[in-house]
């Protein structure tokens, strides 16, 4: 195959083009990078961060494993979410007793538990005081729960016997 010369019109119209594929390819790879949160890839990673801010964790099935449902994992649970669990435990000043991450077994999609956006915690006295006094009511989800939105953006909803939050970022 005969390739154009540069210097024709031909040529210069497909090292352009070529150039572009290049920038864009790259560009679209850098932002799909940007995009893809920062995830613990083992359960130990992320609870060592937990247990060194004295946050507490639970399973019904006494596991960690992610595929069960009955297990609480942190495996492949985003960092942002154990940084904003820490931060919300920090502002608050009460005991976070985390007891569902990355595991299976919750609802499906984007920002979901097995996508690492999600941790439930645990009712308690203090913490169920601190996110409704400090945090806007926003209304009721599709299943009837209560949900509260931090100044952040992170959603705080009010389920049976947890609060299930959903962290788009680090902070409380």
């Amino acid at each position: 195959m005969k390739f154009p010369s540069v210097s024709s019109k031909r040529g210069r119209s497909l090292v352009a083009g070529l150039a572009a594929v290049a920038v864009l390819g790259g560009a679209a790879a850098s932002a799909a990078a940007a995009a893809a949160p920062a995830k613990y890839r083992t359960h130990a990673e992320a609870a060592a961060q937990l247990k060194k801010a004295g946050v507490t964790w639970s399973s019904s099935g006494g596991c960690t494993n992610r595929e069960r449902s009955d297990c609480t994992s942190f495996t492949r649970i985003n960092k942002a979410t154990v940084s904003g669990v820490i931060a919300f435990r920090k502002a608050g000043g009460c005991a976070v007793r985390v007891t569902g991450g990355s595991e299976r077994g919750h609802a499906a999609g984007t920002y979901s538990h097995y996508n690492g956006y999600k941790a439930d915690v645990a009712l308690g006295r203090c913490v169920d005081t601190y996110i409704t006094k400090h945090f806007k009511d926003v209304g009721e989800r599709g299943d009837g729960a209560r949900m509260y939105r931090s100044a952040a953006g992170n959603v705080y909803a009010r389920e049976g016997n947890h609060w299930d939050i959903t962290y788009y970022n680090s902070r409380v």
